[in-house]
């Protein structure tokens, strides 16, 4: 059975993939939520970082036995699906980078922004190691101009441990895996994620896929998105209810 493991990023929870999730019938989806964010917020500390997020994605995959694994990862979430291929790609069917970073080993999320864009976020960090962004600035970033998405959207973002973009990834090698980039093309504002998009045009061992949406496609776009990750010759089978 093909399983979904869909992986958030920044000041997100696993909460952002509901509009996407009952739109995969027949596959296995588990939409888990980092430490520090959504309703595990509280179990946020000063030095929690990358590694704690790539165990949380571990322990899924290991808890439930997980095989066959499409794991998707949106935004800072590509760090960590890289994390997770280093330690078990046996494991993994398929990595989907969504609009995301796509960090190589030894690298941390910070090592791929302009530098301006480090120093704002350094700037934000409050006395207990998390980025606290204004909500409506961020949503304005990432496309959510509707009322309803961003009414839905704003009580549910929490501050994010700064240690999850500073950390770098470890330098073991990324096994070799299918990999694909979802690049979200509507971007009035200026798009940071248009490099990773041309590195994996130019890369035989990506495959591409262009989606008309913002940066939050999974709450703006959750059909279109939904369509692009079962293009993939994925087979459906009875699995229980996702999320």
């Amino acid at each position: 059975m093909t399983v979904f493991v869909l992986v958030h990023g920044g000041w997100h929870g696993g909460w952002c993939w509901r509009r996407v999730a009952p739109l995969l019938p027949g596959y296995d989806v588990h939409c888990p939520t980092l430490t520090g964010l959504g309703d595990r917020a509280h179990l946020a500390r000063p030095d929690t970082g990358l590694a704690d997020h790539v165990a949380d994605v571990v322990a899924v995959l290991e808890l439930d036995d997980l095989r066959d694994v499409v794991l998707v990862g949106h935004s800072s979430g590509g760090a960590v699906i890289t994390g997770v291929a280093q330690r078990c790609p046996d494991r993994l069917r398929e990595l989907v980078y969504l609009d995301a970073f796509v960090p190589a080993p030894g690298q941390s999320v910070f090592d791929l922004l302009p530098a301006a864009r480090r120093e704002l976020f350094l700037g934000l960090v409050d006395g207990s190691g998390r980025i606290v962004l204004d909500p409506d600035t961020a949503m304005d970033g990432w496309g959510l101009t509707a009322a309803a998405d961003r009414d839905w959207v704003r009580p549910r973002l929490r501050p994010f441990p700064v240690g999850a973009l500073r950390d770098p990834l470890p330098a073991d090698p990324v096994p070799e895996l299918p990999r694909r980039y979802i690049h979200c093309t509507v971007k009035p504002g200026g798009d940071s994620f248009a490099g990773f998009a041309d590195a994996a045009r130019t890369d035989p061992t990506w495959r591409l896929d262009a989606l008309g949406a913002g940066h939050d496609a999974m709450v703006t776009a959750p059909e279109a998105l939904a369509t692009l990750l079962t293009s993939g010759g994925l087979s459906a089978v009875p699995a229980k209810p996702p999320c």
